[in-house]
């Protein structure tokens, strides 16, 4: 097995009881419960978390919470084994993954749009001519599905820790001697299944093509529940499905990030992706299912007008530093020459490795300028909910802590792998993500 990951490395503080157990396990043991309080919340109380809290008793919680249910396993089930077949039988090519810090190079496949236009093409069918089952089947059954997903997700995430330290998938599995942290930071780098990449099945194919569809089921039901489909939800859920479609346009640019390349599949991302993103990510959505909104028109385009300008933005920084790297610098930056940093790094089987950093374009402007435009995004995508409850604005909150602290994080492994080259990159660009002010 690998050398130990090294637990300042992973979070750039020293090695803690707090860092490395306490944190880790109340994440573990909260977050479940979280999301469906979140639920509830909008179910429930209208999205009020202080009607929640001021007038919900311990009976009305037990009464109201969601059990597993064999209805959402068949659900689940069937969703896994169809994001399987599409990402196992459409065609598209082989990818490379980026050099792992032991020299190993996972591998992927390029198919990503096919599939977002057949899963939508194959249950659009199979909800409207056909009436195998309601479009709004997702919605109806929730609850069922969060809790069902949360504890399939918590026992898949024991079944990771084990084969990371019985069968790992590659050298680059590793343990820190802390079973809490590694249960939740993961024991492996890339596991794969079958030869299937797990990170590219359950991120990507499992969990952003699963958001998309949930909006599709919430505006489903919206029309069901109101007679029609209000200009907010037609503009918050039209954003999120062109922000996911993006995805997968980019899905190869994807494994070149934080996610992919350094975190491990345990579950701060195992959990997160498969249980966490269905709930906090169209949470703006569920809340518009019963607060229809008709938006004025100025207002409806300029919000999407916004929406589609930070996309736009989010994507073309991406392309800049994703086309830099394929052609090694020899493309244009807004259509000058690139401004270019040629590093080298080492990897733990010895191998010495070149790469580029960009420091030109948006990347010369921040160090993760790509972050702000998709908080930007998520500010968008969340104002046609209004300022009534503050729980709709919670994936905004949460999303702008996440990628402050991903920038950290981000920061301190490029210096400790390109070390003086990354210390002539931060004095070429100043600010991680928000010129002037961080």
């Amino acid at each position: 097995m690998a050398r130990p990951a090294d637990p300042v490395k992973v979070w750039g503080t020293r090695p803690s009881w707090f860092r490395t157990v306490a944190f880790p396990l109340f994440l573990i043991l909260a977050c479940p419960p979280a999301t469906v309080a979140l639920w509830m919340i909008v179910v429930y109380h209208g999205g009020s978390v202080v009607d929640f809290v001021t007038t919900a008793s311990w009976h009305d919680i037990a009464a109201r919470f969601p059990l597993p249910s064999w209805t959402a396993a068949k659900i689940l089930g069937a969703w896994a084994a169809l994001q399987l077949l599409l990402l196992e039988l459409l065609p598209g090519r082989t990818l490379l993954g980026p050099v792992t810090p032991m020299g190993n190079r996972p591998r992927y496949r390029e198919n990503g749009v096919l599939a977002f236009v057949a899963t939508h093409v194959v249950l659009g069918v199979a909800a409207y001519p056909l009436h195998l089952f309601p479009p709004t089947i997702v919605y109806d059954h929730f609850g069922s599905i969060l809790v069902t997903l949360s504890a399939c997700a918590l026992a898949f995430c024991g079944f990771l820790y084990v084969k990371g330290r019985t069968f790992p998938s590659t050298s680059d599995a590793s343990r820190t001697g802390s079973a809490v942290f590694d249960y939740y930071w993961g024991t492996e780098l890339h596991p794969s299944l079958g030869g299937v990449s797990l990170k590219q099945l359950f991120n990507c194919r499992l969990a952003m093509m699963g958001w998309s569809i949930i909006l599709c089921s919430f505006a489903a039901k919206q029309v069901e529940l109101h007679g029609r489909l209000s200009t907010s939800m037609l503009v918050s859920a039209g954003l999120q499905i062109v922000y996911i479609f993006k995805f997968f346009v980019w899905e190869g640019g994807y494994f070149h990030t934080l996610d992919i390349m350094h975190d491990r599949f345990g579950f701060y991302i195992c959990w997160g992706v498969t249980a966490w993103l269905p709930c906090v990510y169209p949470l703006v959505g569920l809340y518009l299912v019963d607060h229809p909104v008709e938006l004025p028109a100025w207002a409806a385009a300029g919000i999407a007008l916004l929406g589609l300008a930070a996309v736009a933005i989010n994507y073309q920084a991406d392309a800049q530093r994703q086309r830099i790297r394929a052609r090694d610098g020899a493309a244009k930056v807004w259509g000058r020459d690139p401004t270019l940093i040629r590093a080298t790094y080492t990897t733990g089987d010895g191998e010495v490795h070149r790469s580029v950093l960009l420091a030109s374009g948006w990347w010369g402007v921040a160090r993760h300028f790509h972050y702000l435009p998709e908080i930007v995004l998520a500010i968008a995508w969340t104002l046609p909910a209004g300022f009534h409850h503050a729980l709709p604005w919670f994936y905004v909150v949460y999303l702008t802590i996440l990628l402050v602290d991903r920038a950290g994080r981000d920061d301190l492994r490029c210096a400790q792998k390109y070390g003086s080259y990354w210390q002539d990159y931060c004095a070429r660009v100043r600010w991680r993500i928000v010129p002037g002010v961080y």
